[in-house]
């Protein structure tokens, strides 16, 4: 059987505008219905002179179509009061200078007690404590721009910040390291060994105050105008156990007490407002002594150095450049901190690096990077303050150098997943004026490598880092093969808790003031100092694996633990120095342990406590052989940082 459709009805063009009825065939017929006659309704009739698009429903609105409004409504009251004017308020009832200030205008008085007003408004408290308190909210630290009654005439604007940072830090460091015996004279007379005793003592006590005067609402976008100084100043003790390791003269003690006053920052930041964007992305110029960093871990220039820089972001600020030149400052020779009143040396780095973040897959940010350091020490000679000479190194023909390198480095820096990643590859090429093996020019090309990846578990980091630093494997040819850095600063496998990043190794037989490595630094480059020697591309290279983790605890106690095994990556240099026919490649095991204690759980208190034993390999027991002992070394080091 065929089922039906229901019937329905639709309106159709008819005669005298009736309804036609569409049905089942099949339905039976009915008869038809008789209907009252339907008058016609009055339609309102349409303006001409709007068009249908622009017409309006009552009670609708459309986007973009304005009704007209009424006629304006007047009113005249002759009776009524006028509103009083602005005048007649008293103006102390209102102590809101600005916005940022809304709530401290209802700070209660000073009282005993805990004032009702705490508990009507909870987060008054915050912000109704003294400008000493560094955990509040104060105009002393920038959270507040400067009060009228203590901001100078020649402000003439609003929105005046001011900035005071104040650090004490604080460092007791026992160690151990192979000593060389003078050869004048010793404090032992009966050691006859090449390294005397190794146990030695660093107390340091720095103290760092920073001013800034910052012009412009800082919330979201870099401020108009910046003006900051930072002055450092340090009290340092040093105590050894042979002579001639802290002084140039024989007859000077072995303990040292020494005082300086660096400028870490000069500078003035002028952001240049033209070129924002409505995303915020900006440019900016800065001029003076302020902190450059080449790539995300230190590797290659980290340090404070008088220069001027253009920086700033586009793309939504997922792009971010840095275009500079920086003319290097002397140093001072035991605090390491910045020396204005010596000539700056005849030593320029220019560089140039972009950002781009999410690239090449999101959660990462890559760099690319092109550093070119000009050196043109040749011809002069300097000692440093203890009467070493550091430039140039006692090396080889001990002639002074020149050199002229460019750094072209990819790095990247984020997370694939859960995998945090970190990763850095440089090439150097350039030209060394005198090679101090062959008194002749030399082509320079070393490569570097370096990455740490980690895996985090609940309250639990795991880390494993690898790094490769090529050694020159021909000393005597026209190449140098041996990467070394500008002023490496590495936050990388333990970074300053390593006893080989911390700990200075002294090179005996290829010059007492030279080093195998440098303090804060993880390459094995043979300069007589970091601070104020030149780069030396003749050296053996450095290769690192290592593993490590980091627990936290608490949110304010953290434990890190590091190990490390190194090598050198050829060691042809160091025969060559030494004049032996073989020296191992292994240096040896690094192990070390910290503890961090944050008892705010931020960076205003924080004590470090670490240790670290250094347990040679063959080539480093090759090169400092010493008589008695288990020929292992330690590290302690204790930080302390208080900050305002």
């Amino acid at each position: 059987m065929m089922t039906s459709f229901l019937p329905f009805v639709a309106a159709l063009p008819g005669q005298g505008g009736e309804l036609a009825m569409l049905q089942d065939p099949q339905a039976p017929e009915e008869p038809p219905v008789a209907q009252a006659p339907v008058e016609d309704e009055a339609l309102p009739e349409a303006d001409p002179e709007v068009e249908a698009d622009d017409a309006l429903i009552d009670g609708r609105r459309r986007p973009g179509v304005q009704a007209e409004l009424p006629d304006p409504v007047t009113q005249n009251n002759p009776g009524a009061v006028r509103a009083p004017p602005p005048e007649a308020f008293p103006t102390d009832q209102f102590p809101v200078p600005d916005r940022w200030r809304l709530l401290t205008s209802l700070c209660p008085e000073k009282k005993k007690g805990q004032p009702v007003s705490y508990g009507v408004f909870g987060g008054l408290y915050e912000v109704c404590q003294p400008i000493t308190d560094p955990y509040h909210q104060n105009w002393l630290k920038g959270d507040l721009p400067i009060p009228d009654k203590y901001k100078p005439g020649f402000l003439k604007e609003e929105d005046w910040f001011f900035v005071l940072n104040a650090i004490s830090d604080t460092v007791i460091e026992p160690r151990s390291f192979p000593t060389p015996v003078g050869v004048q004279t010793t404090d032992r007379p009966d050691s006859l060994d090449v390294f005397g005793r190794s146990n030695s003592l660093v107390l340091a006590q720095t103290f760092i105050t920073g001013f800034a005067l910052i012009k412009g609402e800082t919330a979201y976008k870099p401020p108009s105008v910046e003006y900051r100084l930072t002055l450092a100043a340090q009290v340092n003790h040093v105590d050894v156990p042979e002579r001639r390791v802290l002084l140039v003269e024989p007859s000077a003690r072995s303990r040292r007490t020494d005082h300086f006053i660096g400028v870490q920052e000069a500078f003035v930041d002028y952001h240049l407002g033209k070129y924002d964007t409505a995303r915020y992305d900006f440019i900016s110029v800065r001029a003076g002594i302020q902190p450059m960093q080449a790539d995300f871990r230190g590797f290659l220039f980290q340090d404070n150095q008088l220069g001027v820089r253009l920086f700033g972001s586009r793309d939504n600020n997922r792009i971010q450049f840095n275009l500079g030149a920086f003319w290097r400052l002397e140093k001072d020779t035991n605090s390491g901190l910045n020396s204005i009143v010596d000539t700056p040396r005849d030593d320029w780095v220019f560089f140039a690096n972009v950002y781009r973040q999410d690239f090449p897959v999101v959660g990462l940010t890559s760099q690319v990077s092109l550093t070119y350091n000009m050196n043109r020490e040749r011809g002069s000679f300097k000692t440093d303050d203890n009467g070493f000479p550091v430039r140039p190194a006692l090396l080889g023909d001990l002639r002074s150098r020149s050199y002229d390198v460019a750094y072209l480095g990819y790095a990247v820096d984020g997370r694939i997943g859960r995998i945090n990643l970190t990763g850095q590859l440089y090439g150097a090429f350039g030209e060394d004026r005198n090679s101090f093996f062959t008194s002749r020019k030399a082509d320079i090309r070393a490569f570097f490598g370096a990455a740490e990846a980690s895996y985090d578990v609940d309250f639990l980091r795991f880390r494993a880092s690898g790094l490769y630093a090529s050694g020159d494997g021909d000393p005597y040819n026209n190449v140098e093969g041996g990467f070394d850095a500008i002023f490496e600063n590495p936050i990388f496998a333990g970074a300053d808790t390593s006893y080989w990043i911390r700990q200075v190794i002294p090179f005996a037989g290829g010059g007492r003031a030279v080093g195998i490595n440098g303090r804060n630094g993880i390459l094995n480059s043979l300069r007589s100092s970091k601070e104020q020697g030149q780069s030396n591309f003749n050296n053996p290279g450095t290769v690192l694996l290592g593993v490590g983790a980091d627990a936290d605890l608490t949110p304010q106690i953290r434990l890190s633990g590091n190990i490390n095994h190194l090598w050198f990556a050829k060691t042809d240099t160091l025969q060559a120095l030494r004049n032996e026919g073989s020296i191992p490649r292994d240096i040896g095991w690094d192990l070390s342990l910290a503890g961090i204690w944050r008892p705010r759980a931020n960076q205003n208190l924080v004590f470090r406590l670490s240790g670290a034993v250094f347990d040679p390999g063959s080539g480093f027991r090759d090169l400092f052989t010493q008589s008695g002992g288990d020929g292992r070394y330690y590290s302690v080091l204790l930080n302390a940082i208080v900050a305002f």
